[in-house]
């Protein structure tokens, strides 16, 4: 795959009926911290589907409008919209040179595009991008191992482990939630 996308980090776990995304807030080019509080998670089609971003911004959002226009155009079927977003990021001259990674999740699946258009589905519940993501994720993977926690805290305590270990992640936290039940 292509270059890490460095910069930030997003986590997203599944534990039960519950799938959560994190992402910090903090924003940087080269070793200036441009923003603090910056929101890289959100739901998408109709708040059935999360996404998270790590990369560049203007990138990731033009990703998040194909994106969202894909799940319009299959009826929220994720894994569906995935695939065809894959296709065109591919194909299209201008999407090829977005430096974007996306992580998206639903009730029943979760899926990173990375930025060579890849579609990959984790082997277990958790998945990570960015800087950080290596530390999130492992701090997830223990704490989904090693205790009772819902899929929000474990999410919410593995970024702030992420946060103390990575110069490129702050503890400044934006959270989005899907439950079985949700409609």
């Amino acid at each position: 795959m292509g270059e890490i996308v460095r910069r930030t980090t997003v986590l997203a776990v599944r534990r039960g009926d519950q799938v959560t995304l994190a992402g910090d807030g903090q924003i940087t080019t080269g070793d200036v911290v441009l923003k603090h509080g910056a929101n890289k998670v959100r739901t998408l089609y109709h708040d059935q589907v999360i996404a998270g971003f790590a990369g560049s911004v203007a990138d990731a959002v033009t990703l998040f409008e194909r994106f969202e226009n894909q799940l319009e155009k299959h009826g929220g079927q994720l894994r569906r919209a995935a695939i065809e977003l894959a296709k065109e990021w591919r194909t299209d001259r201008v999407l090829r040179r977005l430096e974007a990674w996306l992580i998206v999740a639903d009730r029943k699946e979760m899926l990173l595009l990375s930025g060579e258009g890849d579609v990959i589905e984790p082997d277990d519940d958790v998945i990570a991008i960015g800087s950080g993501g290596g530390y999130a994720q492992a701090a997830a993977k223990a704490l989904l191992q090693y205790s009772d926690l819902g899929a929000t805290d474990v999410a919410r305590i593995s970024m702030e482990i992420a946060a103390n270990l990575c110069i490129y992640t702050n503890s400044q936290i934006s959270l989005v939630s899907l439950e079985k039940g949700d409609t």
